[in-house]
C-alpha cells in the first residue's frame, strides 16, 4: 500500500464508547424515597449501603476523547491520561501504512514523498505519538531515523524524545544514549522529558548509575527534578525488576519535596501488589486522600489487583465498591482485577458473575477476561467448564493465544487428564502457536506426576534436539519428580549434570533435592545438603523449612532446624515460615 493510493475520509479518531444502550425512563423509587429519571442502564449500581447509585460519565475514564492537534507531545500522555491523537487524512494513510510495512528503506521511500510542509510534519509527528500508544516501538524508531537522517525536516527536541523513549523500550540503552548525544550535537535544548526517558530506558536495561549519572546532570543544568522524572525513574526501575531501589527513590522524592502526582502514587501502589504487600499499597492510597490527591480509575485498579494477587476478594470488592462511589466508571481492567480475585481465592463461580456483571454493564470482556474465567474454573478442578468458556471466546471472535491455551492444558494437567492434554498440545501447533520452553516444562511436569517416566524422557529428548531452551526449570521438574518418585541415583545423576548445562542450582533445586531425603526420613542427609546449600550462597525459603521439618523423627531434630534457620543470615529480608 501506498501513502497515495486514497484518502481516508476522516480527519480524527473517535472513540468509540463500550456499547451503545439507549436511555430508558426508571419509574422507581430508591431506598431513601428518591425518583430516579433517565439514568443509564449501564451507570446505575447498587451501593453497600442498598442504595441506587449513578455514575457520572463525565468523570475520567480510560477511555475520554481528547485532541493533541497542535499540542504537540508530552511524554506520560496518551492512554491513561486519556489524550490521543486526531490524524488528518494523509496521517491516516501513513499510520495505515506503517503498520503493514516493515522494511525501512521502503518505509523511508513513501515518507520521501511528503511535502516539506507544517502540516507535513505536524502529520509525521502524529503518527509517531499514535505508534507510541500501540507500543510499535520499530515503527517509530524507522520514522524517527527518517527525519534525522534523510528527511528536510529540522527536528525538534519531541522527535528524539519519541527516539529514546523506543530505543528505552527495546532496552537498547546505547541507542537512546547516542541519541541523546546527537541532541546535543544538533544544539537541541533537551527538557524534563528527555532527561526522564533516559533515566527510564537506563534503569529497564538496569544501568543505574548511568541513571543517577544523568539524573545529576539534569540538576547541574537547573533543571528541577519533577514529578515526571521521579515517575520516570520509578517506572524505569520497576520494569526492570529493581523493585527495592524504586522504593527508595520515591522515598527521596517525598524528601525532595517533590509534589506526588495521581501517577506516582498509582506506581507505588502496584509496586506493593506486586511484592505480595497489599496492606502496604492500601497504607500508600490512605496516604494519598490524605494529600488530597484524588485517585483515578488506574489507582483503584491497582489496588483491587494488589488485593486480587493476593486472593483477598472480600478487600478487592470493598475497593471496587469505593471506585464507583468516586462515580468512576469501571472499565475492562478493572472488572478482570475483580475476576482475577475471586480466581484465586478458589471462588470461580464468583469470578463467573463478575464476568457476567461485566457484560451487563456494558463493559465488553477481552481476551484476558476469558483467560481469567478459564483459569479460574481449571484451579477449582472444573475442567469442562473452563473449555466451555474457551470455546465461547472463539465464539465469540476472539483467538485464543499460548496463554489461553496454557490455562486450559493447566485445568486438565491438574486432573491428570494426559490426552486432554496432548489434545491441547496439537491444537495449539496447528493453530500456528509456537511450543515454548514453558509449554513443554508443563508436560514434563505431567508426566512425572503420574509417573511416566518414559513419556518425561521423550519430551526431554524433544527439547534437548530442537530450538527450546533448556533451563533451570526444566531440571527442577526433573530433579523434583526422580525424587519423589524415590530414584535418588537418577535424581543426582540429573543435579550433577546442571554444572555441564551452565545452569546454578537455585532455591527449588536444593529444596527438591532436601525432599527427596527427608521422604526417607535421611534427617543428616538433608542437613547436609542443606549446608551446600548455603555455602552456594542460595536462601532458604519457607518450602525448605517444611521439608527439613518433615525430615525430623523427635523434638530435639525439630528444635534444631528451627533454630537454625531462625537464627542464620539475619540479614535476609524475608522471614521464614517454620513453626
Amino acid at each position: 500500500m501506498m501513502l497515495n493510493s486514497g484518502l481516508c475520509t476522516l480527519n480524527r479518531i473517535f472513540i468509540e464508547p463500550r456499547c451503545c444502550i439507549n436511555e430508558s425512563e426508571r419509574k422507581s423509587n430508591d431506598s431513601s424515597g428518591v425518583a430516579l429519571k433517565k439514568f443509564k442502564k449501564d451507570s446505575v449500581y447498587i451501593d453497600k449501603n442498598g442504595k441506587l447509585r449513578n455514575f457520572n460519565h463525565k468523570k475520567l475514564s480510560r477511555k475520554t476523547c481528547g485532541s493533541m492537534r497542535g499540542r504537540g507531545w508530552k511524554f506520560g500522555s496518551g492512554f491513561v491520561d486519556g489524550i490521543f491523537p486526531v490524524l488528518s487524512p494523509t496521517a491516516q494513510l501513513i499510520l495505515e501504512y506503517l503498520q503493514k510495512e516493515v522494511d525501512s528503506e521502503r518505509i523511508w521511500g513513501s515518507l520521501d514523498k511528503l511535502p516539506p510542509s507544517l502540516d507535513a510534519w505536524d502529520d509525521v509527528l502524529t503518527v509517531s505519538v499514535q505508534l507510541r500508544m500501540r507500543k510499535k516501538w520499530d515503527s517509530i524508531i524507522s520514522i524517527c531515523k527518517w527525519i534525522l537522517l534523510r528527511s528536510s525536516f529540522k527536528p525538534d527536541v519531541i522527535c528524539y524524545n519519541l527516539l529514546i523513549d523506543a530505543f528505552g523500550q527495546k532496552f537498547l540503552y546505547k541507542e537512546a544514549e547516542s541519541t541523546y548525544l546527537q541532541l546535543h550535537q544538533a544544539r537541541c535544548i533537551p527538557n524534563e522529558d528527555t532527561y526522564a526517558l533516559l533515566i527510564k530506558a537506563y534503569c529497564m536495561s538496569g544501568k543505574l548509575q548511568n541513571a543517577e549519572a544523568v539524573f545529576a546532570e539534569m540538576r547541574n543544568y537547573g533543571l528541577p527534578s519533577s514529578a515526571v522524572v521521579y515517575n520516570a525513574y520509578i517506572n524505569g526501575l520497576m520494569k526492570g525488576g529493581n523493585f527495592d531501589k524504586a522504593e527508595e527513590i520515591f522515598q527521596r522524592m517525598k524528601k525532595d519535596g517533590c509534589k506526588l502526582s495521581i501517577e506516582s502514587y498509582t506506581m507505588l501502589i502496584n509496586l506493593y501488589g506486586k511484592a505480595g504487600k497489599s496492606y502496604m499499597a492500601l497504607k500508600v492510597f490512605d496516604e494519598m486522600l490524605s494529600q488530597k490527591c484524588t485517585p483515578n480509575i488506574c489507582t483503584y485498579t491497582a489496588l483491587v489487583n494488589a488485593f486480587a494477587r493476593e486472593g483477598l476478594c472480600e478487600k478487592a470488592e470493598e475497593i471496587f465498591e469505593q471506585m464507583q462511589e468516586a462515580g468512576l466508571e469501571p472499565d475492562v481492567y478493572a472488572y478482570n482485577a475483580l475476576m482475577e480475585a475471586y480466581s484465586r481465592a478458589g471462588f470461580p463461580y464468583g469470578a463467573a458473575e463478575i464476568f457476567s456483571l461485566m457484560q451487563h454493564m456494558g463493559c465488553e470482556p477481552d481476551r484476558a477476561s476469558y483467560n481469567i474465567l478459564v483459569d479460574a474454573y481449571g484451579k477449582a478442578g472444573f475442567q469442562d467448564d473452563a473449555e466451555a468458556v474457551f470455546e465461547d471466546m472463539k465464539r465469540v471472535g476472539i483467538t485464543p493465544t499460548m496463554k489461553s491455551h496454557m490455562v486450559l492444558l493447566s485445568a486438565y494437567s491438574k486432573m491428570g487428564n494426559v490426552s486432554k492434554c496432548e489434545d491441547i498440545l496439537n491444537q495449539m501447533c496447528k493453530s500456528g502457536l509456537k511450543l515454548d520452553t514453558f509449554v513443554l516444562n508443563s508436560m514434563l511436569n505431567l508426566y512425572g506426576k503420574l509417573g511416566q517416566f518414559e513419556k518425561m524422557e521423550e519430551v526431554l529428548t524433544v527439547m534437548e534436539k530442537g530450538s527450546y531452551i533448556v533451563d533451570i526449570s526444566t531440571f527442577n521438574i526433573l530433579i523434583h519428580r526422580y525424587g519423589q518418585a524415590g530414584f535418588i541415583e537418577k535424581m543426582e545423576e540429573l543435579f550433577l549434570l546442571l554444572r555441564t548445562k551452565g545452569l546454578k542450582p537455585d532455591v527449588v533445586t536444593w529444596t527438591s533435592r532436601i525432599g527427596a531425603y527427608s521422604k526417607k526420613k535421611l534427617y543428616l542427609k538433608c542437613l547436609e545438603i542443606f549446608e551446600e546449600m548455603i555455602d552456594s550462597s542460595c536462601y532458604p525459603d519457607g518450602g525448605t523449612a517444611k521439608v527439613l521439618l518433615a525430615a525430623c523423627s523427635n523434638e530435639d531434630q525439630i528444635e534444631q532446624v528451627t533454630s537454625v534457620i531462625r537464627t542464620m543470615h539475619k540479614d535476609m529480608k524475608t522471614v521464614l515460615a517454620v513453626a
